[in-house]
């Protein structure tokens, strides 16, 4: 049986913590009380490491909705962002999306596209370097391109970190500049490779997540460590 190449979901998430530190406006006073937990569930990168994020197509609809988001994501072309104004909800859909690919069908080009489009389009909060780093570099994606290696997700709960609720709980009104939320899921990642090879791996990851008023949510970073 051929080994397995490594996931695309564990790439990139041990980033020393140096190379990330937590850019929130300037002049967002009232989410100092925030910030303390957004620091532990946000990293932002550096200038020299940020890109610019491009415009997602209706990551900011009026269409809004309260609908669970799916337990799992096929395996298939990136997922499109779904229509959710619920945080936790939201977070749950990213988190499937993150944890499944298949290389057989989608490029790496193709798979970092799809990505992007759950981006919010509010660049002074956009972390898309966190994001980006869960695929891996061309040639590993070749590799497991090689091994026809896809993978999908099943999603077993989601919630907002203690240290989140703590800080929203002491300065309620601090959510309203920018409307971000911190949530954590935990799932499963099925991977299959060819001649039969298959296994499976507990996931757990702290997302942030934009959801404004009358507006669809986005994402905004992924933490580099998990929250509880």
């Amino acid at each position: 049986m051929p080994k397995r190449i490594p996931s695309l979901s564990g790439y990139g998430l041990a980033w020393s913590t140096r190379q990330r530190t937590l850019v929130i406006a300037a002049g967002l006073a009232v989410l100092l009380a925030l910030a303390a937990a957004v620091a532990l569930l946000t990293g932002r990168t550096t200038a020299s490491d940020s890109q610019t994020a491009e415009p997602s197509a209706g990551s900011h609809s009026s269409t809004t909705s309260s609908a669970s988001a799916p337990a799992s994501a096929g395996a298939a072309p990136v997922a499109k962002p779904p229509q959710l104004a619920d945080p936790v909800a939201f977070a749950k859909a990213a988190a499937s999306m993150l944890w499944s690919y298949d290389t057989r069908t989608t490029s790496r080009d193709q798979q970092i596209a799809g990505m992007r489009a759950w981006l919010t389009t509010e660049t002074q909060y956009a972390d898309w370097s966190s994001i980006s780093a869960q695929v891996p570099d061309p040639v590993l994606w070749s590799r497991m391109a090689d091994q026809n290696q896809y993978a999908t997700a099943t999603i077993t709960e989601g919630h907002y970190p203690s240290a989140f609720k703590e800080a929203l709980a002491d300065d309620p009104s601090a959510i309203t500049e920018a409307y971000i939320y911190a949530v954590t899921v935990t799932g499963k990642q099925q991977i299959v490779w060819k001649k039969g090879g298959a296994g499976a791996e507990d996931r757990s990851l702290t997302l942030a997540v934009q959801c404004r008023p009358n507006a669809n949510c986005s994402l905004v970073a992924i933490a580099p460590s998990v929250a509880p």
